[in-house]
This record gives C-alpha cells, structure tokens and sequence, in this order.
C-alpha cells in the first residue's frame, strides 16, 4: 500500500487546493553584457518553437534573422511568458503580453568602474596618473551623443555624399575628413559604431583605447566635445556628475590624449612624431575602408557584436 499524500493529484486538483488565477507584473532592469552569448541562446530558442500557418519555417527563417539582429528580439524570445512559465513547475500560462523598452536611465557607475584608491598594480593609472570617475563619464556621455548624432546623419541622409554648401547639416559625419564624404551607408554605420565600441569599453571598466584608426579619430572626437562642453556649460557637467568623486586629474585632456593613444597601433616611422602625429600620417596613407582594420596587437572586436540601428 503506498504512502498518503496531502497533495490532490489528477483534474480538478487545482480547484480542490484553492489555486487561483494569477496575474503578476515582473519588471526587469537588464544589461547585456555580452551580444554573441544572448544572441546564441535566442536563436536556439527560436529552433525549439513550433509554427504554424503558411509556411512556417519561413516565420521560423524571419525570427532567427531578427533575433541574430536586434537585441530587443533576442530578449522577447527568451523571456516570452509562456517560456518563462514553462520553467515553474506547477503552474501553467493562460496568456500574458511583454513589453521591451530601452532606458535612457541607466548610466554606468563609474566610481566603482574607475575607483581612485587603486595603485597601477592593481589596475590603477600609469603612474600618477590615472581616469578618473569624472573624466569617465564625461567621455562617455561624449560617445553616446556622438553616435547617436552620427546614426541621426545615417537616417537622414542615408548614402548622400556630404558637400561644402552642406557640411552644416551634418552633426557628425561632415566633421571627418573630407575623404570620407563619399562614403557608403556601411562605412557610416561602421564609423557611428565605433563610438559605441568605445563607450562600452567605458562602461565596462575599460580605458577606451582605440583599436584601430576609425576609433582613433572617434576619441579625438569626443574628447573635442567634452572639452568644450566642460568649458561652455561647466554647471550642466557638475550636475551631469552628481556624487562622482573629484579628483585632481579630474578633465587632464592632455592625460588623456597621453595615455589613451598609441597604446595600440603602429610605432614605426618617423621617431620625432609623437603618437597623434604617427596616426595623423596614417589616416592620411590609408583609404578610409582600411580604417577599421584591427591594429596587429590589440584584441579584434566581437565581429557579430551588430548595430545599435
């Protein structure tokens, strides 16, 4: 004779044990931290779906293509309701709806990521010398508007070449180098993405060394504009800094453009040059689809790593 249990078994058990239906509201606060992992787990879920309908492998072909494209899509298949509730034993999804939205609230917290007590040992600054929290953000909130700007030009003029009567018109794109006015769509969605390359960097903890010459010139930038919006709008950057702690290498440009250039890249050439000047010579010898190439000793970046848009 088996043992009794206190638990219903069979139909109606739910009934007999007072469950109710449940409606619950689960708000999610996420970073992806790395794209080809979340990117991987999507399409595999995406394989274990069933469709229905006409021609369901060619919905099955559209979905793998989405979430191999948009993070927002690889998010919505892995934390769609009825896979969520699949995982819970016990219970069963009778419907539900998600909602996927990116914050521009989250920020990075750069006083952790760039922590001062650190010697160089531990990670700390070249010598005296070191990025400070506040330099950090500035940088980076540098990166974002910057491509951000340079995806505006993107969807606005598209494949327009830029032109003297209208370098105004263009927020990033027409303050390259003339060379690269002709350039295609791709190029300038690759360029627009090395900001972001560099900015994640930042928001990882990592000194946004360039790794080749397109990020080299997308720094430059940056560095420009924090610059001069520290000097034109010195109150909207203490209040952009708020409890970030000061430090006396807080806004070293000159640091900056030390430490953070010629890390990587080409040493030889002329010895009288210095690092920028090196790069300056470069920029100028290589067409501008050379640009992305990965210099010899720093690590390429993720290649499916994809495009904000």
């Amino acid at each position: 004779m088996g043992e009794r249990s206190d638990h219903p078994q069979g139909p109606g058990a739910a009934a007999e044990s007072g469950a109710q239906e449940i409606e619950a509201t689960v708000v999610l606060g996420i970073r992806i931290t790395d794209w080809e992992q979340l990117r991987r787990a999507a399409r595999a879920a995406v394989e274990e779906l069933d469709f229905a309908g006409i021609d369901p492998e060619g919905q099955r072909e559209a979905l793998l293509r989405e979430v191999s494209e948009d993070p927002n899509a690889a998010l919505g298949a892995l934390l769609h309701p009825d896979r969520l509730v699949a995982a819970i034993p016990g219970v069963e999804a009778i419907g539900g709806t998600l909602e996927i939205a990116v914050t521009d609230d989250f920020a990075p917290d750069f006083a952790e990521l760039f922590p001062l007590d650190l010697d160089e040992e531990e990670g700390g600054g070249t010598g005296d010398w070191t990025l400070t929290p506040r330099t950090a953000c500035l940088i980076h909130t540098q990166l974002i508007t910057l491509a951000d700007a340079a995806y505006d030009d993107l969807d606005e003029h598209e494949d327009d070449p830029v032109t003297d009567e209208e370098e105004a018109d263009w927020a990033v794109l027409g303050r390259l180098p003339q060379r690269t006015w002709q350039m295609h769509h791709s190029w300038r969605r690759a360029f627009a993405r090395a900001f972001d390359d560099l900015a994640d960097d930042l928001a990882l903890g990592e000194w946004p060394l360039p790794r080749n010459l397109a990020e080299e010139l997308a720094l430059r930038l940056a560095l420009v504009d924090a610059r001069e919006l520290l000097g034109a709008q010195p109150q909207a950057v203490a209040d952009m800094m708020g409890e970030l702690p000061v430090d006396l290498y807080d806004y070293d440009w000159d640091g900056c453009a030390d430490e953070l250039f010629g890390v990587y890249g080409p040493d030889e050439g002329d010895p009288e040059l210095d690092a920028t000047e090196r790069t300056d010579v470069l920029l100028a010898a290589t067409h501008p689809e050379g640009w992305f190439l990965t210099y010899e000793d720093a690590e390429e970046r993720d290649p499916t790593r994809g495009y904000r848009r």
